[in-house]
């Protein structure tokens, strides 16, 4: 795959740390959180690939180019295996490096290639298939009122903390069968391998909860993901068990949280009459600010030139889904009525397996707020927003919002497809497990 390019260099945008350094640009710090399509803009300058840095001394080459992302997440003679990565086998980028928990090598269909990613991938998309999409809906409906509930006499919240956060983790509860105990750590774990917090430890926590949800599973199996998987005729092992479920739960919670705070953000800042529905935001949502920035990690089998750059064996090359899908001569396409597809989730052989999942979720939780709260606004200029650090992720710290207190809604509970009784009105996590009188402390967790 080789892309040419003759542009002049770049000039670095205002306050880009690249004004004192030609060599890589920057992608953490506040700065880049602050204005990232500076950076991207920056960076187009270099033709369809750019020279970053990742943290301090994780060098990859970064593909800002929608045609060149496209090539570059089709061709099979990228590795995905990261044990591949020369940087890190070499000791180059340092162990304890905040973006290495989420890079290194784990025995799941992301980092696999050939017969070994077909295996791992055949068994998470046919498990992901078996969800149905109906009941998903009337779950997040459920647990949607519920959230809701909390804030709306209050007629202030925090939509990040208070809705987006918690929304996608209860429902991931339910579809993967993830008691509260072992899902607050869950949540722990993604959250600090994506913003490199504690990166090491927090995928520690992660992967140690994963793997008490998969012995439970074991012994108590049910009607969830977890157990389909664990069915499947991949017979996969405890251990490849509990990547593939820390790679669902970590590809659906982040991201997701981070596509229902980053919709609401664009309804809230915009007009809201120039969408007709919470799709059409949703859609503008991926192309314009997708959840994921840049991820996609990908080493190349032999040396090769990309654009400008020359990439080495064993280079990491990634994709930046947000440039890619916002350069200019490509919003000039869609505007003329194009068909493409956003790259928010991936495209290829490694994209994602939760969108249609996700799809419906981030729907009905974005529906379901605006016709119980219809005058929500933001509680303070925009511009006082803040983003969360990091290369991979566009997320939101805070959303406030306010809006006249309204009484919660109490809807009917929807049936169970057996005999049954009706769902209980709360999320699971909060129910009183056998009866007992003791509370989970999930909420308390996600709040404090």
């Amino acid at each position: 795959m080789e892309v040419q390019s003759t542009s002049p260099l770049p000039v670095p945008p205002p306050g880009c740390p690249a004004h004192t350094s030609r060599d890589r640009v920057p992608l953490y710090g506040p700065e880049f959180a602050a204005d990232p399509q500076a950076y991207y803009e920056f960076m187009r300058g270099y033709g369809p690939t750019a020279p970053v840095e990742l943290a301090p001394g994780v060098k990859a080459t970064l593909v800002t180019d929608y045609a060149a992302a496209l090539r570059l997440l089709r061709d099979p003679t990228f590795r995905k295996d990261a044990r591949h990565w020369r940087d890190l086998a070499n000791g180059t980028v340092p162990a304890d490096s905040p973006v290495v928990p989420l890079l290194q090598y784990r025995p799941n269909c992301m980092f696999a290639d050939g017969a070994d990613h077909h295996r791992l991938r055949q068994a998470v998309t046919e498990s992901m298939a078996r969800i149905d999409l109906l009941r998903l809906a009337q779950s997040t409906e459920r647990i949607s009122d519920y959230l809701i509930g909390q804030f709306s006499p209050r007629g202030s919240a925090d939509l990040m903390a208070d809705y987006a956060k918690q929304l996608p983790l209860f429902v991931f509860n339910e579809l993967f069968g993830c008691p509260a105990e072992i899902g607050d750590r869950v949540l722990f774990g993604i959250s600090g391998m994506f913003d490199g917090v504690n990166a090491e430890q927090s995928a520690a926590v992660l992967h140690g909860a994963v793997g008490e949800l998969v012995t439970l599973k074991r012994s108590e199996p049910g009607e969830d993901v977890t157990t389909w998987l664990m069915r499947h005729r991949a017979r996969l092992t405890d251990e490849e068990m509990v990547h593939q479920l820390s790679l669902l739960l970590g590809a659906g919670a982040e991201p997701l949280r981070n596509l229902i705070g980053n919709t609401l953000h664009l309804i809230l800042t915009q007009h809201r009459d120039s969408y007709e529905d919470a799709r059409e935001a949703i859609n503008d949502t991926l192309w314009r600010n997708p959840p994921i920035s840049n991820l996609a990690p990908h080493y190349p089998a032999a040396d090769v030139r990309l654009g400008r750059q020359k990439v080495a064996a064993g280079d990491l090359v990634m994709v930046s889904f947000a440039a890619a899908n916002t350069g200019v001569a490509l919003m000039e396409t869609l505007r003329a009525g194009s068909n493409r597809a956003s790259l928010a989730w991936s495209a290829g052989p490694h994209s994602c397996p939760s969108k249609d999942p996700a799809t419906h979720i981030t729907i009905t939780a974005i529906e379901n707020l605006l016709e119980q709260i219809p005058d929500v606004t933001l509680a303070v200029p925009e511009d006082l927003l803040t983003w969360r650090p990091g290369p991979f992720h566009r997320a939101l710290t805070a959303l406030p919002a306010r809006f006249e207190p309204v009484q919660p809604i109490r809807r009917a509970s929807p049936q169970s497809q057996t005999d049954e009784p009706a769902y209980d009105d709360r999320p699971a996590a909060h129910r009183k497990p056998d009866g007992g009188g003791r509370w989970s402390q999930f909420l308390a967790w996600l709040t404090r």
